[in-house]
């Protein structure tokens, strides 16, 4: 079997100027940016489907002592079929051998929703998995807790308990 190349997932403000090197610019905000008009913000994309749900993103806030469980809440959320569908899309333009950037109006990119998703779509697909419509990212995710399940499971999750018994039992 062949390595599967490393994508380029990048993060940026909408409010940065545009780079030629930023390749494909898809915005994963749910809302469109304060202050901009659509015709002046260069993209290929609006990837609605990817955003935190309204009412996750009023809980965080932007608050980085929450991003922790934000991040895992998120992940949940991510789950969904319309929300891996889009993760296909996004995983096809990486994997087309341009740049990925991922813009949001954020001011703190580290603990922003395209964070998460960069990370995410940083790692290595399912074989078989090319991306595109049927894709599908469900296998990263615990459905109990909503944790990346290469990372750890949330204290607390039954799957977590059952993975631990088969490990040591």
């Amino acid at each position: 079997m062949r390595p599967v190349p490393s994508l380029d997932v990048r993060l940026r403000r909408v409010y940065d100027e545009p780079s030629d090197a930023d390749g494909a610019r898809v915005l994963v905000d749910r809302v469109w940016p304060r202050g901009l008009r659509k015709d002046a913000l260069r993209l290929d994309d609006w990837a609605k489907d990817v955003a935190p749900s309204t009412e996750l993103r009023t809980w965080y806030g932007h608050d980085p002592a929450r991003f922790g469980e934000f991040r895992q809440r998120y992940l949940g959320e991510l789950a969904g079929a319309p929300q891996r569908a889009a993760l296909g899309r996004l995983r096809a333009l990486a994997a087309s051998g341009r740049a990925l950037t991922l813009l949001t109006a954020t001011k703190d990119l580290d603990h922003s929703q395209a964070a998460v998703l960069a990370r995410l779509l940083s790692q290595p697909a399912e074989p078989g998995e090319t991306g595109g419509e049927a894709a599908c990212f469900a296998h990263l995710v615990c459905p109990e807790c909503g944790a990346v399940t290469t990372e750890g499971h949330r204290p607390g999750c039954q799957q977590s308990r059952e993975q631990d018994g088969k490990a040591y039992g």
